[in-house]
């Protein structure tokens, strides 16, 4: 179908997308690149300007490109974590709004988790597994600070997952920490809690070294399943109690 040529149709800032999306898909914009300027897309699709300032936002909303003030718009580089990214406010409002998300949520998280720590028993090298023990360290300086050890956890979490080679995995582990952090405070602060998570991170790094697939799988489990069960634990006590 031609991109050029005016625009017949209703909804017509939703045809001017598509015809950009078309453009883009097929290479005639590549990521990187600058939209041509309001004026030439008007004259181009024969529309008025709202039309296309629309399609342009919608596209934006959407992640495919960019609007900077001053400047025409530009098709964003893609990355997985910016197109993870772009659904967390749904993603947030669903786990407020459905009372099973959150368990799901982490059913999925646990399935994650459990195979990246594989990937990275099978792949880590020795200064992977350095690594992994000095983000367990930077994490240990961190006990007296909430929201600093909290950031630090997930960042153990994404190494982890980094090591898996695809990545794919550490932006869906970071997004899910971010989706569900109001999930995770609770649990942080409980007592010892603290400790208990270095103990097992540094029991999953263990069984990374010894390039041990199936048990650094047994310790994200357990690692994660603990937490799980922490959580309904500290959602079952009553007030003051936790």
């Amino acid at each position: 179908m031609s991109t050029d040529g005016p625009i017949q149709k209703r909804k017509i800032h939703q045809e001017v997308q598509d015809r950009l999306m078309r453009r883009i898909e097929s290479g005639e914009i590549r990521p990187g690149d600058q939209l041509p300027p309001e004026r030439e897309l008007m004259e181009l699709y024969g529309v008025g300007r709202p039309a296309i300032r629309e399609a342009l936002q919608a596209l934006e909303r959407s992640g495919i490109v960019e609007i900077s003030h001053g400047e025409r718009a530009r098709v964003v580089v893609p990355t997985a974590h910016d197109l993870i990214a772009q659904i967390g406010r749904g993603a947030r409002h669903l786990l407020q709004v459905q009372p099973d998300a959150l368990g799901h949520l982490k059913q999925a998280r646990l399935f994650l988790e459990a195979g990246t720590a594989r990937l990275a028993a099978e792949r880590a090298t020795p200064a992977d597994v350095a690594l992994l023990r000095q983000r367990i360290e930077e994490q240990r300086a961190a006990m007296s600070t909430h929201d600093e050890f909290l950031a630090r956890d997930m960042a153990f979490h994404r190494e982890v997952a980094l090591l898996s080679g695809n990545p794919i995995y550490p932006a869906i582990v970071e997004a899910i920490f971010e989706w569900a952090s109001a999930w995770y405070q609770p649990m942080v602060r409980a007592p010892g809690a603290e400790s208990l998570t270095l103990e097992e991170h540094a029991r999953l790094v263990d069984a990374i070294e010894a390039r041990d697939p199936d048990a650094a799988e047994a310790a994200m489990r357990a690692h994660l399943s603990r937490s799980n069960e922490r959580y309904r634990s500290l959602m079952r006590a009553p007030a003051g109690a936790q």
